[in-house]
């Protein structure tokens, strides 16, 4: 064979070879931008912490705090997985009760408006519309304690709040104050919680407690009772929000907000005068009459498998200084003392049969 049909040869076979590898590294291309667009789709699906900045005249936005308040356009900016930026065009405005007046917190707590933004379909707010951003009302280590109260109700039930704790930078762009960095919460909207559990949000007050879901209903309020937490009502949706399949049928009741929890420990929680207790870490049961303590057995068992699941939370957690770890797993073992002494269910869980009158959190506004 003449030495220009091997170098023909040679020549063919590098060629083929050449496409191969540019098939291969397409393949692994799109694979992985396939695999970085679904997972960017599930924003709540991980404990990693996402940072991005938000950056406007944030002065104007956090002085708007009246129940009138409206949309400021920001610019919200996060790192990729491949270390590119993202921005994201996008309407934010102040939102709450308590803790968006002045006189109880710094900032205000947020809400982002996801909706109009353009290039969010390949981004990790991909099928996003509204979410709640919880900021520090007094120190970032009360929002990483409440953002865990989300991750203990997610043990017990599926029909909760999804949480993402998110690193934030704040600028303002009008240069009126100064830069800083703070731990806050992502809430998933109510909607998407309501839809991932193949039901809708039925915003109706005064509904009866009985006439909810009762094995869900006992969840909440023995998780309420752990944490230490009595601010919420369900007939005045007081930091609840009910959802249904059917709105002839009984609705869940679904807990959010837990700062005032006494887990939480936040400097400016306070427990209503009228319940009479000397502070949140006093646990009160406020859910109805259960003469038969036999009823909460099943809640109780539940409670008693993830025994472990939710102590986990506190021990696995790098953020939280060791001592307040060791005073919250012995505010949580006082709770599985009570839950497993008959004498102690008794008189905590029966309450509600010994008194004629019941208090309501009605929130600020009726």
């Amino acid at each position: 064979m003449s030495y220009r049909f091997f170098l023909i040869a040679f020549l063919f076979f590098g060629f083929v070879l050449h496409l191969v590898t540019l098939h291969a590294q397409n393949n692994i291309s799109n694979n992985s931008n396939q695999k970085e667009t679904s997972s960017q789709s599930r924003l709540f699906d991980d404990d990693d912490i996402l940072h991005f900045k938000l950056e406007g005249k944030l002065n104007e936005l956090f002085n708007d705090r009246n129940d009138n308040a409206v949309y400021h356009p920001m610019l919200l900016q996060y790192m990729r997985k491949d270390s590119s930026f993202n921005s994201l065009q996008i309407m934010v405005k102040t939102r709450g009760h308590f803790r968006r007046l002045k006189g109880n917190c710094k900032m205000p707590p947020l809400l982002l408006n996801l909706s109009k933004a353009e290039k969010i379909k390949n981004s990790i707010f991909d099928k996003q519309n509204k979410l709640k951003l919880v900021v520090p009302c007094q120190g970032d280590e009360y929002v990483i304690k409440e953002w865990l109260v989300y991750k203990l109700y997610n043990i017990i039930t599926e029909k909760s709040f999804k949480a993402k704790l998110v690193q934030v930078d704040f600028e303002d762009s009008s240069m009126k104050r100064k830069p800083e960095s703070h731990y806050c919460i992502l809430l998933e909207d109510e909607k998407k919680v309501a839809e991932r559990n193949k039901a809708f949000v039925w915003n109706k007050k005064l509904v009866a407690m009985r006439n909810t879901n009762g094995d869900e209903f006992k969840k909440l309020t023995v998780f309420e009772y752990m944490i230490g937490n009595t601010d919420w009502s369900v007939p005045y949706l007081q930091n609840i929000v009910l959802i249904t399949k059917d709105s002839t049928k009984a609705a869940i009741a679904i807990p959010y907000d837990f700062d005032h929890a006494g887990i939480v420990e936040a400097p400016y929680a306070d427990a209503a005068a009228e319940l009479e207790i000397a502070s949140t870490r006093e646990r009160l049961y406020r859910g109805y009459c259960e003469s038969d303590r036999k009823n909460f057995a099943e809640t109780f068992e539940l409670f008693n498998r993830h025994k472990n699941d939710i102590y986990d939370v506190y021990s696995n957690c790098t953020l939280l200084k060791p001592k307040y770890v060791k005073s919250t797993l012995s505010y949580l073992d006082d709770f599985y003392k009570i839950i497993n002494n008959d004498k102690a269910i008794a008189d905590q869980f029966e309450k509600p049969c010994r008194t004629s009158t019941r208090i309501e959190i009605k929130g600020l506004k009726d």
